[in-house]
């Protein structure tokens, strides 16, 4: 791939019709030290529900449970 003036970059057919992008597709675009990594936002939230875990298998709320922690921190205070 080659970076293009205006900061454009081309997506190699092959590699769009691997991926399943289409035009139009909306993709999120993260740094990541020195490199770049470009996904759907779903695929993003996929990823993230895996960092979860069994909690969100559960139907824990990891929400919840940092509320109660921190009140009974604050109660020990």
């Amino acid at each position: 791939m080659v970076l293009g003036k205006q900061g454009r970059l081309v997506i190699p057919a092959e590699l769009r019709t691997a991926l399943g992008l289409e035009p139009g597709d909306e993709l999120n675009l993260q740094r990541s030290g020195t490199s770049l990594v470009i996904q759907r936002p779903e695929d993003a939230i996929a990823e993230l529900r895996g960092f979860l875990g069994d909690a969100a298998k559960d139907g824990r709320s990891l929400v919840d449970e940092l509320i109660a922690e921190r009140r009974a921190e604050a109660a020990r205070e």
